[in-house]
């Protein structure tokens, strides 16, 4: 499955902002604060932005923030332009609805990375089928579990009491103690707190 497997700080500061995929550690040994210029050999001087650059920053940061490679995030695009409404609303519902986000969103995860990392490994099961697809689909009234077999690992034992902290969307209905997460409902845009904006990513595949 292909990756992406350099500098993770690098992303945020090509972004000009914290993207948080490192989970805790985006808080503990975050280097931005520090050094927050973009990478690579840059002048210090002012440059006009054109649309283009604004578009594909913003096409950027979403998959970023999703971890999603432009295959994916074009695919995945295509498919919200398909489903009636908005199109940058039902593009943020489709990459909300991803296996790997949901694990992060419960609290089994401390990034979405490592979420992506638990369910390629057969850790994670939807409604008691072992699922190995990041990218799955979740949908209303489907189950999320930790594999019985995995529970009692030295990492989800840990992790048991990170979950029970975390703030969770309210699609979202998560018994720690289970190692479960139901969907209760689809995610609606209001949920989402990513800070895309998304007609500039219609524009950007639209042109």
């Amino acid at each position: 499955m292909a990756r992406y497997t350099g500098p993770v700080c690098r992303l945020c500061r090509r972004e000009g902002m914290k993207l948080f995929l490192k989970g805790e550690k985006c808080v503990t040994k975050c280097t931005f604060d520090k050094r927050s210029s973009p990478p690579g050999m840059h002048q210090q001087r002012r440059r006009k932005v054109s649309d283009f650059a604004l578009q594909l920053r913003e096409k950027q940061k979403a998959r970023r923030i999703y971890g999603v490679l432009e295959r994916q995030m074009r695919i995945t695009f295509d498919r919200a332009a398909e489903t009636s409404g908005a199109t940058g609303d039902q593009l943020m519902v489709e990459l909300e609805s991803r296996l790997d986000n949901a694990v992060y969103r419960s609290g089994f995860a401390k990034s979405r990375s490592q979420a992506r990392q638990l369910v390629s490994h057969a850790h994670v099961t939807v409604n008691g089928r072992v699922t190995k697809t990041p990218s799955f689909s979740i949908s209303a009234g489907d189950l999320i579990a930790i594999a019985e077999k995995s529970r009692a690992s030295a990492y989800f034992k840990d992790m048991l009491a990170w979950a029970k902290t975390q703030a969770r969307p309210a699609w979202l209905e998560v018994d720690p103690d289970a190692f479960s997460a139901k969907v209760t409902s689809p995610p609606q845009r209001g949920q989402i707190e990513a800070p895309v904006d998304t007609q500039l990513i219609v524009e950007h595949y639209s042109r």
